[in-house]
């Protein structure tokens, strides 16, 4: 359980996930009262920096070990950073703002010193933005914070928006270099590729989207930023070919996810333009893209990191189908508004069902020994 970062994180992610789902349904249809964060903001904040940063935990402590050759954490050093993660979640929940603060900043600082160490001492530059980018986490979830308290002007939304560009960018950094891998590896004759060109332009459109609303640009300026990237994304999608990985589920779920980062952006152009709701764009990007890429690499290196063949079961491509099933709900149902209530209610429920099912059939793989008796 502690000999390697995805253990823990994945089963911590996965649960929490489920759970507050559920409760922050619960919470919406008017069963039950706000917390220190008030409103959607509780719901924003835990998904953003309570399970996305654990799943990006999991994958980076895995993924630096691999990239370097030298040791993460594990073992009490890693049941501190866990601990230090749940402490998060459950101050956020109690009357203590500025224990919860200063806790929430603190773990993508500690998440970064544990992966920094490997990444300097192998002198692996590469890799060194992720330092950067924790570092920009911990700001924002400190600002928010701050914010809350009455100590900064900036609204709180404005941290969660700016976290959300940050974790766009992320996720079209690591998919640009694995999802073409992955197809081509299980996928004969998929023939993704990438463009070099194209590369900078998917990205750097990112790092502009979040410059937009870093600066507060007018809205005109963010619609045109936003259908440009959808352009090129749309465009990087295209060159990997995902109309012949339908068979192969475990590839399938990452084109999926990334076909969604090219709707948000989408959506989010035309909600910069008032045609439709924020809130659509949102979840494409949070329930479709994020749902999508976390639930694909979880079980896709939690399955190659403990020994198991590379291949997707019932109930894996259960998982999968559940989470787009729930994005669709959430995006496309939502738009009707006297389904809006009913279609929040329909996506935490399949969103639950997703990830507490990944939580009970990983419980025994992550708890256990690898297969082939490897360390790890």
């Amino acid at each position: 359980m502690w000999s390697i970062g995805f253990r823990p994180f994945y089963l911590l992610a996965s649960a929490f996930s489920a759970l507050s789902v559920l409760l922050w349904a619960t919470q919406f249809s008017g069963v039950l009262p706000s917390a220190y964060l008030q409103g959607p903001l509780w719901h924003a904040h835990e998904m953003l920096f309570g399970f996305t940063l654990a799943v990006i935990a999991g994958f980076l402590l895995t993924a630096v070990r691999n990239w370097t050759g030298q040791s993460t954490p594990s073992g009490m050093p890693l049941m501190a950073l866990a601990a230090l993660w749940v402490a998060g979640r459950v101050l956020v929940l109690a009357p203590y703002p500025e224990a919860a603060a200063a806790v929430n900043a603190a773990f993508p600082i500690a998440l970064a010193v544990a992966i920094g160490i490997p990444l300097v001492r192998s002198r692996n530059t590469r890799n060194y933005f992720f330092l950067g980018l924790l570092g920009m986490m911990a700001a924002l979830a400190a600002g928010l914070h701050l914010a809350l308290l009455g100590f900064a002007v900036l609204p709180p939304s404005l941290g969660i928006r700016l976290g959300l560009d940050v974790i766009l960018f992320i996720m079209a950094v690591m998919a640009g270099r694995v999802v073409p891998m992955f197809t081509n590896n299980s996928v004969p004759g998929a023939d993704a590729r990438r463009n070099p060109l194209l590369e900078r332009l998917a990205l750097g459109s990112v790092v502009a989207l979040l410059l937009a609303h870093l600066l507060q640009l007018p809205a005109a300026a963010v619609a045109t930023i936003s259908a440009a990237a959808a352009v090129a994304h749309g465009a990087r999608l295209l060159l990997w070919n995902s109309w012949r990985t339908r068979s192969v589920s475990l590839v399938w779920i990452l084109h999926a996810a990334y076909a969604w980062i090219v709707l948000h952006l989408v959506l989010r152009a035309a909600a910069a333009m008032s045609w439709i709701g924020d809130s659509h764009a949102v979840h494409a990007l949070t329930v479709g893209a994020i749902g999508g890429l976390t639930i694909g690499m979880m079980t896709r290196t939690a399955r190659g990191h403990t020994g198991r063949p590379l291949a997707a079961d019932r109930w894996e491509t259960a998982m999968f189908a559940l989470v787009q099933v729930a994005a669709l709900a959430r995006v496309f149902g939502a738009m009707a508004p006297a389904a809006y209530l009913a279609s929040v209610q329909l996506s935490a429920l399949l969103w639950a069902m997703a990830f507490g099912l990944y939580a009970v059939r990983y419980w025994p793989v992550l708890t256990r020994s690898r297969l082939d008796g490897r360390p790890g």
